[in-house]
Parts: structure tokens; C-alpha cells; sequence
């Protein structure tokens, strides 16, 4: 960070709340909410001054808040999922207790022995027998095979 930015952001919480709503009205081109507490005007005005100098979120970022948002709009308690960063079409493959376990990476999550999966604990603790545990503490021989380059790298 540099040194203009940072002297910035340490000088927010001397900073009057007049002096805070004043930089609020420069920064994002209209007034704070009235009842928003200083103890969340300060951290919000220091990550726009950081945006505002270094950039603020991907537009791939910003696509899955706004899905986010809109899914939470829809019914407020509604799960949201991660999508998974392991592209689809990686064949995870994993040894445990002498049997080897393959787990297909999907568009909706992944798949293992022809059943659909939200996430690889979930898998886990199906191998396991619950005790998701046991397969995080034994490591070895953990690879995963990348169909769409025919590459072996390190994973689950």
C-alpha cells in the first residue's frame, strides 16, 4: 500500500463524523444512509480509498455477488453455494483403505459413483463412514487428473 493511501486510512478514525460524511458525499457521490454507525463508516471509507487507488473487484466477481444478491432476494434463506474452483471435467482421484476413489468435478458440483455431491466433504464423509477426518490426516497419493490438458497435479 502506499504511503499516501495508508496516511489516509490511519487518519479516518480521528477523523469528525462530520469529516467522515463529508469524504462518505466525495467518495461515492451522494450522502451515507443517517443511521449508519461510524464503527462501519470508517472500515467502508478505507476499502474505497484502497479501491480507489488500486482497483476495485473483477467483473467475474462482481457477476457472482450480483447472482449472490439475486438469489438472496429471491428467498432470504436460501444456501448459496461456492462454485467450485477446480474447472469441470478434472477427474479428482484419491487412494483410501486400499480402494481408489474417483470424483468428477462438475458445472453444479461433483459427481462420485453416479451420485451427484454439493461438496467433497460430503464425498469424504461417505468414504469414510462419517469420519471426514481420517481422509485429511492420510495425504499420500493425493493427485488430480486434468482431462482437458491430460495433466497430473497435486489436489484433494
Amino acid at each position: 500500500m502506499s504511503e499516501n493511501v495508508a496516511d489516509e486510512i490511519s487518519r479516518l478514525p480521528a477523523l469528525s463524523r462530520t469529516g467522515l460524511l463529508s469524504l462518505w458525499r466525495e467518495l461515492f457521490r451522494q450522502p451515507a444512509h443517517p443511521k449508519l454507525r461510524r464503527d462501519l463508516i470508517v472500515p467502508i471509507l478505507a476499502y474505497k480509498l484502497q479501491e480507489k487507488a488500486y482497483g476495485g473487484l473483477k467483473p467475474s466477481t462482481r457477476r457472482r455477488l450480483q447472482q449472490i444478491a439475486e438469489e438472496l432476494e429471491r428467498d432470504r434463506h436460501a444456501h448459496v453455494r461456492s462454485k467450485p474452483s477446480i474447472k469441470p471435467g478434472t477427474k479428482l482421484i484419491r487412494q483410501w483403505q486400499d480402494q481408489t476413489h474417483e470424483v468428477l468435478v462438475t458445472r453444479e458440483g461433483f459427481e462420485y459413483r453416479g451420485r451427484q455431491y454439493r461438496s467433497l466433504s460430503e464425498i469424504a464423509r461417505k468414504i469414510t463412514g462419517g469420519d471426514s477426518e481420517k481422509i485429511a490426516v492420510r495425504s499420500e497419493a493425493v493427485e488430480t487428473l486434468d482431462l482437458s490438458r491430460s495433466r497430473r497435479r497435486q489436489c484433494w
